[in-house]
């Protein structure tokens, strides 16, 4: 079975995870699967225009074109994806129906000169490459000053080292999926930082026609963390969430109830508005297209537009 990624030291160890738990399910040999790594448009990308937004240079689709492409055309047989960054839809054909068991979804504060961002200096900068980030800092520090920062974790280090910026954030999920959770200064708890929709989620994608991989995928599929986006990613499609709109959400589960979070926010960081709601576990994505109405009759037209 060819398992398709990207390169990054992040993917390949999620490549890894996902191979050794398909070789425990079925009491295969790690050399039964073959890791594929495919390189990507936004990787080219993301090399050449380091400095510039994101959304400037193509969005989240640019990581995922090419192994889609490849899963499409039988070159492999799955593709294993970092949840946050995927589209809310996929190309026909193809379908993302198996999820790991989630990791820490918190959003990790890495900085040499701070413990937290109410320690940081006025005027002093903060590098983030996400939308979201940029927005709720600014709507909670309007003093600070936000900069592009992108890489991993290592360029991230060598800018911070630099003093491109004072502090910058990572996944912890990343981080402990790379055994790299010293990085973080310190976690940051989702009432004071709501992290992005399915952060800290690793979703397989295959063929809709795979019956083979659909046996082997439901094997290991964590119905939980399934449940938990099923309502996140609802709300995301509803908003038309993209890389140019600043938008964070999470769901959590207890004793049958689904409780969703979510806000949205204006690019400058002006003004965000946010929901609380529970709903039966089974009602995740219906819970999840209510919330996003709400919050978009409440926002009104242009609350996505950038006003600098």
């Amino acid at each position: 079975m060819k398992l398709g990624t990207r390169g990054s030291p992040l993917a390949l160890a999620q490549a890894y995870e996902t191979r050794d738990r398909l070789a425990a399910a079925f009491d295969l040999p790690q050399d039964a699967f073959e890791i594929t790594v495919i390189k990507t448009t936004g990787d080219n990308r993301a090399m050449i225009d380091a400095d510039r937004p994101l959304k400037e240079i193509g969005g989240k689709g640019l990581f995922t074109r090419e192994i889609e492409e490849a899963l499409l055309s039988g070159a492999i047989d799955i593709a294993i994806h970092s949840m946050k960054d995927m589209p809310v839809l996929q190309p026909g054909g193809l379908v993302i129906d198996c999820y790991l068991p989630r990791e820490d979804v918190r959003d990790a504060f890495v900085s040499p000169v701070a413990q937290s961002l109410g320690g940081l200096p006025e005027k002093a900068k903060v590098g983030t490459s996400s939308l979201r980030r940029k927005a709720q800092v600014l709507l909670a520090y309007p003093h600070l000053e936000v900069v592009e920062f992108r890489g991993n974790v290592q360029t991230r280090l060598k800018k911070l080292e630099d003093g491109i910026a004072a502090c910058t954030f990572l996944a912890m999920a990343g981080l402990n999926r790379l055994d790299r959770n010293d990085v973080a200064t310190a976690a940051i708890d989702p009432d004071v930082m709501l992290p992005a929709v399915a952060q800290g989620a690793i979703g397989i994608e295959r063929r809709q026609d795979d019956l083979r991989a659909a046996e082997m995928l439901a094997a290991i599929h964590h119905t939980e963390t399934g449940h938990q986006l099923a309502a996140e990613r609802a709300f995301l499609e509803a908003l038309d969430g993209s890389c140019e709109t600043p938008i964070a959400g999470l769901a959590d589960l207890d004793n049958g109830t689904l409780r969703l979070r979510g806000e949205i926010l204006r690019p400058d960081g002006s003004e965000s508005l946010s929901d609380d709601r529970t709903a039966p576990i089974e009602d995740g994505a219906e819970l999840g297209r209510a919330m996003a109405a709400t919050l978009l009759s409440e926002a009104g037209d242009g609350f996505f537009d950038w006003r600098s």
